[in-house]
């Protein structure tokens, strides 16, 4: 294997190791609406897209809805928990 090669799967590695997954879970005071609105708003997610999380959400207790680092996670996880909506960054 070459040098870059090793190289280019080291970053690639790195890379992963770094993504993080943010998750909205399931509540009994949150309306649909109100979840779809803020995963269009602070996500931007689609409508259709916001819509299916907020299924998952109530049908599964929690759903993964966006992936990337810390911190381009952090500032859209305390926008939804601003907003009432119980997320984490796992």
């Amino acid at each position: 294997m070459l040098e870059t090669d090793i190289a280019v799967e080291k970053l690639v590695a790195d890379k992963q190791v770094d993504k993080k997954a943010l998750i909205v879970i399931n509540d009994d005071y949150n309306t649909f609406d109100h979840v779809i609105e803020s995963l269009i708003k602070v996500v931007k997610h689609t409508p259709v897209q916001a819509e299916q999380c907020t299924w998952l959400v109530h049908y599964k207790g929690q759903c993964h809805v966006k992936s990337g680092s810390y911190s381009e996670l952090e500032p859209m996880c305390t926008a939804l928990l601003d907003r009432g909506i119980t997320a984490e960054i796992d």
